[in-house]
């Protein structure tokens, strides 16, 4: 049966220490060819933490990793260089997303949105603007969700 080993890796930056190599190191497996593979897969989420799924077979000693992405607001908040989001959201704004950075996040996180479409899994990227305290395109993130209902930014979504 598969082994299952779960781990929160720096993009990028996985080494044969803790938390992989001890876990990866009783199955008798190439650690560093898995450290080397995780890192290619995570290269472009540099200074983001991001869960990685190693499943092996312990027979075969085949492997295979899953990479998940880091939360909506990491991603944001490395968009914008900004360290954390404001303490104080609704007063205190830390810095603007543009529209086409939006869209950037919304399609790294892709599959983990709800929304049916790039158009609205952006405004779900968006609406996590509004407890980070960020703004979009300058406003707040409340009137663009609007904006894009009304089709003001419908050529970016082509």
């Amino acid at each position: 049966m598969a082994e299952t080993i779960k781990a929160l890796v720096e993009g990028g930056k996985a080494s044969a220490g803790p938390p992989l190599g001890p876990a990866l190191g009783p199955l008798g497996v190439n650690i560093m060819q898995i450290i080397n593979t995780i890192n290619d897969k995570t290269k472009q989420f540099d200074g983001m933490k991001v869960p990685v799924k190693v499943i092996v077979d312990p027979e075969t000693k085949k492997f295979e990793i899953e990479v998940g992405t880091p939360p909506a607001g990491s991603l944001i908040l490395s968009e914008i260089g900004a360290e954390k989001g404001s303490g104080s959201a609704s007063t205190h704004k830390i810095g603007d997303l543009s529209i086409d950075q939006a869209i950037k996040v919304a399609k790294m996180k892709f599959d983990n949105l709800l929304g049916n479409d790039l158009k609205h899994k952006t405004k779900e990227i968006i609406g996590t603007c509004v407890s980070l305290g960020v703004t979009v395109e300058g406003k707040k993130p409340q009137e663009i969700q609007k904006a894009i209902d009304a089709g003001e930014f419908d050529s970016k979504f082509v």
